[in-house]
């Protein structure tokens, strides 16, 4: 008799928002990486250097530049940098596309 093959599920790396705190898949959030050019978005998710990730929501960008982001990729944030990625926060959606505030999707989640 013939084995009848397995279809395997396919590993999808986990990576936490550190805005939030939230685990997502590495594809659902937007790289953050230190390099020797300073601190850069990374699009592309390969860039060389030491990486953290973020929700694409303005507000878990405020809570990550707030102080999360200095330990996530082991340096101090320089005043050129911070500008930089504020001004990329500037274009992200104030909350997700449900319409919901954090706040309120975090009280979802407790109740």
């Amino acid at each position: 008799m013939a084995k009848k093959t397995v279809k395997r599920i396919k590993h999808v790396p986990q990576r936490t928002c550190i805005g939030c705190r939230t685990v997502l898949s590495k594809r659902e959030l937007i790289r953050i990486v230190r390099t020797e050019q300073g601190v850069l978005v990374d699009a592309s998710g390969k860039a060389a250097g030491r990486g953290a990730y973020v929700h694409a929501m303005r507000s878990c960008w405020e809570q990550a530049i707030k102080g999360p982001i200095n330990a996530a990729l082991r340096i101090e944030l320089t005043a050129e940098d911070r500008a930089r990625l504020k001004e990329f926060m500037a274009t992200l959606p104030a909350a997700e596309a449900t319409g919901q505030t954090v706040q309120d999707q975090e009280t979802n989640m407790i109740h």
